[in-house]
């Protein structure tokens, strides 16, 4: 799937564990209640897209564009959020523990709910 053109697709409660959708288009895409584990999402066009309740443990979302995404109870915990775009993204109860934060430095502390800390 890498690559692939999938915006405004409905692709919920859908198993992607480990798909490589490197530099995929999924603006405006339902990934809710996905499984994303340890999937390949670098450089990968994700405005607006919707992850609610999507897991997304351990997933690479270095360089991702995630503005306007909804990532409402997202887990996100150890995920690669390195050079990705979040502007007015939505974390809210998004679980970030672990995660390295977009400046590639930061690791989120356990417990990191909503923002990095």
């Amino acid at each position: 799937l890498a690559g692939a053109k999938l915006s405004t697709a409905i692709i919920t409660e859908t198993d992607l564990r480990g798909a490589n959708l490197r530099y995929a288009n999924l603006t405006q895409a339902d990934l809710s209640n996905s499984n994303l584990m340890g999937a390949d999402l670098t450089g990968a066009n994700l405005t607006e897209a919707d992850f609610t309740k999507a897991d997304l443990t351990g997933a690479s979302l270095r360089g991702a564009n995630l503005r306007g995404a909804r990532l409402f109870r997202a887990n996100l915990r150890g995920a690669d959020l390195t050079d990705a775009r979040l502007q007015a993204a939505d974390l809210l109860k998004a679980d970030l523990s672990n995660a390295r934060w977009t400046d590639g430095k930061t690791v989120c502390a356990e417990g990191s709910i909503s923002q990095c800390k």
